[in-house]
């Protein structure tokens, strides 16, 4: 079997984690509500209201599809994505994974690093550009500093705070009766603001770092192929799929509740916090502020990670957060090149939303690409052994790659 070669180096720990309380899965998805998402939904609820409520709820099944494949592609396999793509298909058809993956990751960085300091900036009442040296600075040290084990566990923890979002919807008081029906009843239009709307909301969630992090975490990180993992790792990531359609769910709910109602117009998540606190008051504009620094946490060391390794798997460098420094220095030369650049695009003030849509539709041409590359090495037998993913799941796997691509070509029809 192609991943049996990939075992952890010596010195590195395969302690496991996730087997007591929230697992890989969770943070994976989690991290997918970064900043840029909670600014899509700011944006798509303050034109839409609560007409889009039901699109988020449908990337929990589709995120969960792609998130199951991911981790029995890595629990049985015993690599990531990169690396079995390299090792079965060449460093050529690997190197179209990497840039896509690549390009995304770094205009995400970037924008999410400067929405987190911006948010920061808000709670603590400083220019957000004042933090957005030390908020970068900070997360380069915890990953640099901290083994992978001692990284997760504190990203774990602070997944708590996502709760936020769910008491600032709480606070925003919307009209549940319509919130509800509007959630429950899809609301179809060709009007061009909800049809944009909902492009955003599964372009901006579907992407490829979120699945391609969840075959590090299982199968190279803290890879364990002992007996029960591969079905807690099914379990926990239709958990986390859902749990991530929820906090969304929740973000989308609390600015239609209150820049929708007030039609207040924003740009992004910073825009959304200070704008609340007019309509809602400034309890539900601090809890929503303090949703958007969380999110930024959690979401930039996996986006961070995950270049590292990406770049690190095309080029055969030794690679891990739980490896020593000096053990793998271009691995983490590249982890902080990728801040590095973020700080300057923040500084340089490039714009946040010309940057998004760049990563928009690079994602949503490069993203199907990374998502049929699992599911084939999910159903390789050389990959696989006797345990590839089933035909039912591979069905799904192939129907969410042709559907995120079709979003693409509609988004560069419908998004002016």
């Amino acid at each position: 079997m192609i991943g049996d070669a990939a075992v952890p180096a010596p010195g590195r720990s395969t302690r496991r984690w996730s087997v007591r309380g929230t697992g890989p899965e969770l943070l994976s998805s989690a991290s997918d509500n970064d900043p840029t998402n909670v600014g899509t939904a700011a944006v798509v609820g303050a034109q839409t209201a609560y007409r889009l409520c039901w699109v988020a709820l449908l990337v929990a099944p589709l995120l969960a599809v792609v998130q199951a494949i991911a981790a029995q592609l890595a629990v049985v396999a015993g690599s990531d994505l990169q690396t079995l793509t390299v090792k079965r298909y060449g460093r050529k058809v690997a190197a179209v994974l990497m840039v896509s993956v690549v390009v995304v990751n770094a205009v995400t960085i970037a924008a999410d690093l400067g929405a987190g300091a911006a948010g920061l900036g808000y709670l603590v009442g400083i220019g957000g550009a004042w933090l957005v040296v030390p908020l970068g600075a900070a997360l380069v040290a915890l990953l640099l500093i901290g083994r992978y084990d001692e990284v997760v566990a504190v990203l774990r923890y602070l997944l708590v705070g996502f709760l936020a979002f769910v008491v600032a919807v709480v606070l925003a008081h919307p009209d549940w009766p319509r919130l509800l029906r509007d959630t429950v009843v899809p609301a179809l239009s060709l009007q061009r603001a909800q049809v944009a709307g909902a492009l955003a909301i599964l372009g901006t969630t579907l992407t490829a770092y979120v699945y391609l992090w969840e075959t590090v975490d299982r199968g190279v990180e803290a890879h364990d192929d002992s007996p029960g993992v591969l079905a807690r790792a099914r379990t926990g990531a239709v958990a986390g799929a859902v749990v991530t359609g929820v906090i969304f769910w929740s973000m989308l709910a609390a600015s239609a509740a209150t820049l929708g109602r007030a039609h207040t117009t924003v740009t992004g998540a910073a825009d959304a916090a200070r704008a609340l606190r007019p309509v809602a008051g400034p309890a539900a504009a601090n809890w929503f502020a303090a949703g958007l620094v969380i999110s930024a946490v959690v979401a930039l060391p996996v986006l961070m990670a995950s270049t590292a390794h990406v770049v690190g798997a095309q080029f055969d460098w030794r690679r891990g957060l739980s490896e020593p420094v000096r053990h793998a220095k271009p691995f983490y030369a590249v982890l902080a090149a990728s801040v590095g650049l973020a700080v300057v695009l923040s500084l340089a003030h490039v714009s946040v939303f010309g940057m998004l849509v760049v990563a928009s539709v690079v994602g949503g041409f490069g993203t199907p690409i990374g998502i049929v590359l699992l599911v084939l090495l999910a159903r390789d037998a050389a990959v696989m052994g006797e345990r590839p993913i089933s035909r039912r799941l591979a069905g799904a796997g192939w129907a969410v790659a042709a559907a995120v691509g079709v979003f693409a070509l509609l988004f560069l029809l419908w998004v002016p």
